[in-house]
């Protein structure tokens, strides 16, 4: 999980792929920590994207380094209702406090469990990582 955590980390954009009504919606994210063993994301509660992962906890995760090899990461995005969650989330991306503030209903973590990730690229074998 660690290496999962260092690659995204490291990319600092990542794309995070949901389902909406049998669609799939993908956009970029920045968030990643890690939490009580947890891999973490972060984002709004009244945001589409946490409804959807409220809805259908399966996510896929896409992220290219830049030295040309990219990750793919599936797994169940689970709410974590832990203030405390939230507050080291938001210790890790200070700029995220003039939006978030732990405990305010909106704020939200989600801890990506029972995760399968691939590391890959052009010029090597794939590194399987499950967390």
């Amino acid at each position: 999980m660690n290496e999962v955590y260092e690659f995204l980390k490291a990319a600092g954009t990542y794309y995070l792929a949901t389902v909406e009504n049998g669609e799939p919606r993908v956009r970029p994210f920045g968030t990643v920590d890690l939490w009580n063993g947890k891999l973490t994301i972060q984002t709004g509660l009244k945001k589409a994207v946490a409804q959807q992962m409220l809805a259908s906890k399966k996510v896929e995760i896409c992220a290219m380094s830049a030295d040309g090899r990219w990750i793919r990461v599936t797994a169940d995005a689970v709410l974590v209702e832990d203030v405390e969650a939230a507050e080291h989330m938001l210790n890790a991306y200070p700029s995220l406090r003039a939006m978030y503030t732990p405990g305010d209903g909106n704020t939200a973590v989600f801890a990506l469990e029972n995760g399968h990730a691939v590391i890959a690229s052009f010029t090597a074998a794939p590194v399987e990582i499950a967390f």
